[in-house]
């Protein structure tokens, strides 16, 4: 208890005290006690009174004049209103510099409701999303924009997810589109025009594709003379049959490059949705291990096979033919004599997984990030030792994209890695059911 409370307290009881003894003087003691009781209150109330007057006609007036513990009241009320004045004054310097920040940003900001309601938004966000000051602040962004796509975008409200689709202003124009969940229950969408972006990836894809088709053919014809001046016994020069030898192992190595190049395309330009055949993974994966026994020839690898085979896939075969053979070779390629491989197919709660387990040199962490992007190689010279290309992990998530599944790699150093494919449980058929569908 303050020095205010215990003041007032005395005040009362002093005049309690005073009222007693004027009584007892008076022959009147009730009386005066009352009267001295009402008094009291009647103080209280006047001061009540005043104190919702006061802050009700605002906060601009300063308090009503008292003393005592009402007097406390008045003041402390104020500091606390000019502390909050002072507060207000920097929280609005601080939402100016935010939207002027915004304003200057080339990305659109939308400021949302958790239900998708539109609060604010800066200029580039209104140019790209065709919002109109002041009739579409508090609609939802939903109603505004009908494209399928953005609808499930938002209500999945997926914070890790990019959308990419065309501007409601302008359809030759490509937006991308990210939601982040903030505060209580609001959301920030993030708009950037992209459509540069499309247009040189496009590009790229184009002419990867049209070399690699125009590299087969010349390709082709040197392979096949070079075959047949390596089966000449004619030639005996033994630096010539080397040079021949040489020549015909980099035009090999090229030709699986263009094809590889070429798979990529198919892969990045497939507008078609994916095949829904039903695939026999455990066959496949029988026949890759015993390819993979070839291939490792003389290092003696051991490759062990553990596939539910029951479990099969709608999808498309070649493609989960490729992606699949090409963790498979790597495995072999990268895990030294005597290592052991291990493939396992199998299913959980989440999906089926393909697990490719090896003892080989393993990947550093921070190569992890980039180890699917197109010629991307932990280790150039045994890239080059191995007769790699530096695409296999690259068509192998571009397969697994086109079938709704992920790669998930976990390796270290020293002690080998382990490629995991998940596929989701849609995409899961039993062989019972396969035979059905067949």
């Amino acid at each position: 208890m303050n020095n205010s409370w215990i003041a007032e307290i005395w005040s009362l009881a002093g005049l309690l005290l005073v009222a007693f003894i004027l009584g007892l003087v008076f022959g009147h003691v009730s009386l005066f006690m009352l009267v001295a009781t009402l008094g009291y209150l009647g103080w209280t109330f006047y001061n009540l009174y005043h104190l919702r007057r006061w802050l009700a006609i605002g906060r601009k007036y300063h308090p009503p004049d008292s003393f005592g513990i009402w007097g406390d009241i008045f003041t402390e009320i104020f500091r606390l209103q000019r502390r909050n004045k002072k507060r207000q004054k920097r929280l609005v310097k601080l939402l100016g510099r935010f939207r002027e920040t915004t304003e200057a940003m080339p990305d659109g900001v939308v400021v949302m409701q958790a239900s998708g309601v539109i609060e604010w938004w800066n200029e580039a966000g209104g140019r790209l999303l065709d919002l109109k000051y002041p009739q579409d602040v508090g609609q939802r962004l939903t109603n505004l924009i009908r494209n399928p796509e953005f609808l499930s975008f938002i209500e999945n409200n997926n914070r890790h997810e990019v959308l990419n689709f065309a501007a409601p202003a302008d359809k030759n124009k490509i937006i991308a589109v990210q939601l982040t969940p903030y505060g209580m229950d609001q959301s920030l969408l993030i708009v950037r025009d992209v459509t540069i972006l499309q247009r040189v990836e496009q590009i790229r894809r184009d002419f990867v594709a049209n070399i690699s088709h125009e590299l087969r053919t010349p390709l082709t014809v040197m392979s096949g003379f070079l075959e047949t001046l390596t089966g000449d016994d004619t030639i005996t020069d033994k630096n010539l049959r080397r040079s021949l030898e040489l020549m015909k192992q980099q035009s090999k190595r090229m030709y699986r490059l263009v094809e590889d190049l070429m798979l990529l395309s198919k892969l990045e330009n497939e507008q078609r949705p994916v095949k829904h055949e039903v695939v026999a993974v455990p066959q496949l994966l029988t026949t890759l291990r015993e390819e993979a026994m070839i291939i490792s020839g003389d290092r003696n690898h051991q490759i062990t096979l553990d596939v539910d085979l029951d479990l099969y896939l709608y999808g498309d075969s070649k493609e989960l033919d490729s992606a699949f053979s090409n963790l498979v070779i790597n495995a072999v390629n990268y895990t030294p004599t005597g290592g052991a491989i291990n493939i396992r197919w199998y299913q959980d709660d989440t999906g089926a997984h393909l697990s490719v387990s090896d003892t080989g040199i393993g990947i550093p962490p921070h190569h992890l990030s980039r180890i699917t992007e197109r010629f991307y190689r932990v280790d150039v010279a045994r890239s080059r030792e191995t007769g790699g290309s530096g695409l296999g992990l690259a068509i192998v998530k571009h397969a697994l994209g086109r079938h709704a599944a992920h790669l998930r790699i976990d390796s270290e150093v020293g002690r080998g890695s382990t490629f995991i494919c998940d596929f989701p449980p849609e995409a899961m058929v039993n062989k019972s059911e396969a035979r059905e569908a067949i």
